[in-house]
């Protein structure tokens, strides 16, 4: 039975690394004493070392070990053998790109699959969906292609940005860049704003946080999905 956090974020405003989710994280990993980190999408550049000891003093708080996939000598082993698994944000084509590199997409798919508890986050969240074509990153690296983990049905957009009428900024909006995938794709589109996330429970799928959720259907007016609402019913 899947058990799964997909989140828009890992850190929101005034709060540290990972700490506005630790509760549920307890919950999550009740049953994990060590969690297989993937640090891939490495943010800002950072190195696989220095984003997995971010990841630890994060966890440390909940009494959970975490051990950097890119230690161990069979990364595949490791997804296979792991009490937990969580792949942190940075630039979704990076992570797409090794993912693929190290022959991790099928082994990640059928280890959450079975129950395997996973936690994503911006791009580790981008990868649960249908396909990348959604993310915010730039291409800096090319993937073999744009499919992802299938995880749910449906793509995701996490810091899904509201338009601000207040700024000068007359760039595409978040909307505005997926109805342009929609111009060429038919995947409905869930918009996670900043500090919301979906538990996928089994079969269920529900918003989580604060805030609502900006939901994209092909050929239908985007519209508002509440928190504590299922997603069952995209596909």
């Amino acid at each position: 039975m899947k058990n799964i956090i997909i989140a828009s974020t890992s850190t929101i405003h005034g709060s540290g690394y990972l700490e506005y989710i630790l509760d549920d994280l307890k919950v999550l990993f009740k049953n994990a004493n060590t969690i297989v980190f993937i640090p891939y999408a490495r943010p800002s550049g950072i190195s696989h070392d220095d984003y997995t000891e971010k990841a630890k003093m994060a966890f440390s708080k909940i009494d959970i070990a975490i051990k950097g996939i890119h230690k161990f000598e069979n990364p595949i082993e490791a997804i296979n053998n792991a009490e937990g698994i969580f792949v942190g944000g940075g630039n979704t084509f990076v992570l797409t790109y090794q993912l693929y590199k190290n022959n991790l997409i099928n082994s990640l798919k059928e280890a959450v699959s079975i129950g395997t508890p996973y936690l994503g986050t911006s791009a580790g969240s981008n990868i649960c969906g249908l396909t990348i074509k959604t993310t915010n990153d730039m291409p800096i690296v090319y993937p073999p292609n744009f499919n992802a983990l299938g995880l749910v049905p449906f793509n995701i957009n996490p810091h899904y940005l509201d338009p601000d009428p207040s700024r000068k900024h007359m760039g595409e909006t978040r909307e505005t860049r997926i109805k342009e995938f929609h111009a060429y794709n038919t995947p409905p589109v869930v918009g996670l704003r900043e500090g919301s996330w979906l538990h996928v429970s089994g079969k269920s799928i529900t918003l989580k946080g604060k805030l609502s959720a900006r939901i994209f259907e092909y050929n239908k007016v985007p519209y508002e999905l509440a928190t504590g609402t299922s997603l069952n019913q995209l596909k």
